[in-house]
């Protein structure tokens, strides 16, 4: 049952101001409140002010102005103490466990009086049953943070904050690491909390899952909230709505596939990763003329190193790498361009864009050593403005000026300048590594119809993302990678939740 109208707000947040230091404006006047047992949804795009709002309620940041009030009472947390303290506890994306601890080591130093010396206390250890017990939230006590998986290590961050007996749990993209099993389990764990009181602030992105389980939402764009509503008195298309401002549509129309030749063949690639140890362990995989090759599994599977090691920014220590039949194993990046690869990589500010050069000098990256854009060790700029300018207007940049730096862009528009430059380019195998990871739901509805586009071309489009929604939207076949190999596959409309959460879990061959 979700909350009624009556009860006062266990948290209220009055006139939450945040300008950061170097004048960034995080958040503008927000008003936030959640109800005793709720499961409340905190939803916006990358960059909305969700995260910094939530630091501010557990005490991580101070608001430039506004105050924040805990039962009635105001209780602005100087630190994340004072907010455990005050009931209020978070989990954050990247967990705060110290990994060579047991997980009774971990739970010893975080509960009042906490240190090491009470890791043998009976009653710390009766403590954590009991709210294992109540609660159906199985964790191996006496096992080495390390060694568990992601799912267990989030169970455990959830038993921590438990263990300080908090009344309001803030999730930050809880689902971002989890299979669609290890979700479903989730999810059924905060219907037990919220039936024993707890008041669960899940902060997400997603609008599927927002849907799915919370009982009221607030949408927060550009540092606003734009409104608080019922999530049973509005559909998906509603909130995307309030995400972007204006209509967004849900629905992307794929097209039958119509496959020709192999334009990229992987045969046997082995990789090592950043630690010495085989990231990618002999897959193979073939992509088609006319066909989206989808790659799903949870982060961390080696997905990233497989990515880099077509793209030319890693060795590979064996195995094969073809495009158009023709070897191009460990070939730098320069040459696969030239041979017909376009790269969407995973880190657009890192990898895709150079933050400092404009959005003219960002649109030939990659091809600017080269005619039509030099010659003689000279760049030819009127060229170089032109080709920029035609990305602009083809794929809907929306810049400053074609002199502006790519910083200055928003995230959603210096992924479409990255995407319109590669696409520019005619490749015929195109690399796609998390084309839509933190866009709200129109640059990311855009984008996908955009590598559809080259697939119906005839490009052969390679699809990497731990976003099974997107996986299942817009490729042809998908395969499944887990601790570094392809472990299954099959088409979408074959490809069951449960068998696909089976698969990225690593329970199924």
């Amino acid at each position: 049952m979700g909350p009624g109208t009556g009860p006062e707000p266990v948290v209220s947040m009055e006139g939450i101001v945040k300008v950061y230091r170097d004048g960034t404006v995080a958040l503008r006047g927000v008003d936030f409140s959640v109800l005793p047992g709720e499961i409340h949804g905190l939803l916006g795009e990358n960059g909305a002010g969700k995260t910094t709002l939530m630091r501010i309620l557990y005490g991580e940041l101070r608001p430039t102005s506004g105050r924040v009030l805990v039962g009635g009472r105001e209780a602005s947390p100087r630190g994340p103490w004072e907010a455990l303290e005050s009931g209020i506890g978070m989990v954050h994306q990247h967990f705060t466990l110290i990994p060579v601890f047991t997980v009774m080591e971990n739970l010893s130093m975080v509960i009042p009086g906490g240190s090491l010396s009470r890791i043998g206390d009976p009653a710390v250890r009766e403590k954590a049953e009991e709210i294992m017990g109540e609660l159906g939230l199985p964790v191996p006590l006496d096992a080495r943070v390390e060694d568990l998986p992601v799912g267990i290590r989030q169970r455990v961050e959830i038993l921590k904050a438990l263990m300080r007996d908090v009344r309001v749990l803030i999730l930050d993209e809880p689902t971002s690491v989890l299979t669609p099993l290890e979700v479903r389990e989730l999810f059924s764990l905060l219907g037990r909390l919220r039936e024993r009181g707890v008041t669960v602030i899940f902060i997400s992105h997603k609008l599927r899952e927002v849907m799915g389980i919370t009982d009221r939402v607030t949408v927060l764009r550009r540092g606003r909230v734009v409104g608080t509503v019922r999530t049973g008195d509005v559909t998906e298309s509603d909130l995307a709505r309030m995400m972007v401002g204006r209509e967004v549509e849900m629905e992307i129309e794929r097209r039958p596939p119509s496959p020709g030749g192999v334009l990229l063949s992987v045969e046997g690639l082995w990789v090592r990763g950043e630690e010495g140890g085989w990231a990618v362990r002999g897959v193979d995989l073939e992509v088609r003329s006319g066909e989206v090759l989808g790659v799903a599994g949870v982060a961390g599977n080696g997905q990233r190193e497989l990515v880099e090691a077509i793209t030319g920014l890693r060795r590979a220590d064996r195995g094969r790498v073809l495009i158009a039949g023709r070897e191009m194993t460990n070939s730098p990046p320069r040459e696969l361009y030239r041979a017909g690869l376009a790269h969407v990589p995973e880190d657009r500010q890192g990898v895709g864009l150079i933050m400092d050069f404009s959005v003219a000098e960002n649109s030939v990256l990659g091809i600017h050593d080269g005619p039509p854009f030099s010659g003689r060790w000279v760049m030819r700029w009127d060229t170089v403005r032109e080709r920029a300018a035609e990305i602009v207007r083809r794929f809907s940049v929306v810049v400053p000026g074609l002199d502006a730096p790519a910083r200055h862009l928003s995230g959603g528009n210096q992924q479409k300048l990255i995407v319109g430059r590669e696409i520019m380019k005619g490749g015929k195998v195109i690399v796609a590594d998390q084309p839509t990871h933190g866009l709200d739901v129109a640059a990311t509805e855009y984008i996908r119809r955009l590598l559809l586009e080259e697939r119906d071309r005839g490009a052969a489009v390679l699809l990497v993302s731990t976003d099974l929604d997107e996986i299942l939207q817009i490729s042809d076949r998908v395969v499944v990678m887990y601790e570094g190999r392809i472990v299954g596959g099959g088409r979408p409309e074959e490809l069951t939740e449960e068998r696909l959460g089976l698969l990225m879990g690593g329970a199924a061959g």
